[in-house]
């Protein structure tokens, strides 16, 4: 009988690539306000040995959790992925009300960031953003104290083995 996996406690960090340091600090940490707090510089990656001058930024979340960024030099941004659409990868963050919401909106409007939304999920209000090096963000506000409701977690196998079943129907139905 194999054993439970590791406990994972929460994200560490999500690491995205940006087109120059000093922007993306300037969006995260003077917009945001999320205080850079560790920068690695190396000129060769240490999980594989290639060579690859970089700097690494990570900056901090409420939890402790951390956004972090790679600018390789070469002023480049990640490149869409050509087969998802433009709203499906993103990076969401959650700020602690609906009155936070409206004020991050305001605040990112007055600087020239186009926002959509408020819109509202049911479980969340968000609003989306993109930031300097194209990526996706979302700011959310739970709706409940709870966050998601007391039966999502008993109809989440259940709605992913429906939405299977109909999934395997399209491919068969494409031939």
């Amino acid at each position: 009988m194999p054993t439970a996996f590791e406990p994972i406690q929460r994200l560490h960090h999500f690491a995205w690539r940006c087109r120059d340091a000093e922007e993306t600090r300037a969006f995260y940490e003077d917009l945001l306000g999320l205080p850079l707090i560790h920068v690695i510089r190396a000129e060769t990656v240490p999980s594989t040995g290639e060579h690859c001058p970089y700097v690494h930024l990570f900056f901090s979340l409420g939890d402790g959790s951390c956004i972090a960024f790679f600018d390789l030099g070469d002023d480049e941004t990640a490149l869409p992925s050509p087969n998802t659409p433009t709203w499906v990868n993103h990076f969401a963050m959650k700020v602690g009300s609906f009155e936070s919401l409206e004020r991050a909106k305001q605040r990112l409007e007055t600087a020239g960031v186009e926002v959509l939304g408020i819109t509202d999920h049911g479980f969340v209000r968000s609003i989306y953003f993109f930031d300097p090096n194209g990526l996706r963000l979302e700011l959310s506000a739970d709706t409940r104290e709870s966050g998601f409701d007391a039966g999502a977690s008993d109809r989440a196998h259940r709605l992913l083995d429906d939405w299977t079943a109909e999934k395997a129907g399209f491919r068969t139905s494409r031939g």
